[in-house]
């Protein structure tokens, strides 16, 4: 709406791909892997980083870690009737403290923009195939953990 509102052109990725991206980061580490999804929203910002050629991660030097998940944990998207599945399909890959999201608030969990919920995972190992391995569980729409996607870093 502040795009039309200031004569921005607007699309979707229905009608056309992104010649870039920009987005922000939870934490991002020395290889340009991230954790999003604080605000929720990472099946969408995802969606958008695989159609666009190159996405801008724009963050301070508080998001920059040597290690990914020491401060945040992952964000894991998933169905309503899987959670306790996902839970424990997530523990088997070695997730810990793992916590249904609360909306804040209000009473009951946070809602993403796709009507899902989110389960909060702390994993002490994050390999380059964790994202994959999370992404195949049944129930999980999509992770918060970014690997090896074409992102350029700006502080």
């Amino acid at each position: 709406m502040l795009c039309r509102n200031l004569g921005i052109p607007t699309t979707t990725l229905n009608e056309n791909k992104p010649d870039w991206c920009f987005d922000g980061a939870d934490e991002v580490d020395e290889n340009n892997w991230l954790i999003k999804g604080r605000g929720g929203a990472m099946f969408k910002e995802k969606l958008n980083m695989v159609n666009s050629p190159i996405t801008y991660i724009l963050v301070d030097n508080s998001k920059r870690v040597e290690e990914l998940g020491l401060k945040h944990k992952i964000p894991v998207e998933c169905f309503e009737g899987a959670t306790i599945y996902v839970k424990q399909m997530l523990e088997m890959l070695g997730a810990k403290d793992i916590e249904l999201r609360r909306a804040i608030g209000k009473d009951g969990p946070c809602i993403t923009e796709n009507g899902n919920l989110i389960l909060d995972a702390k994993f002490e190992n994050i390999t380059e195939s964790l994202e994959k391995d999370i992404k195949s569980i049944t129930g999980v729409i999509e992770s918060g953990l970014f690997t090896n996607y074409n992102v350029e870093i700006i502080h």
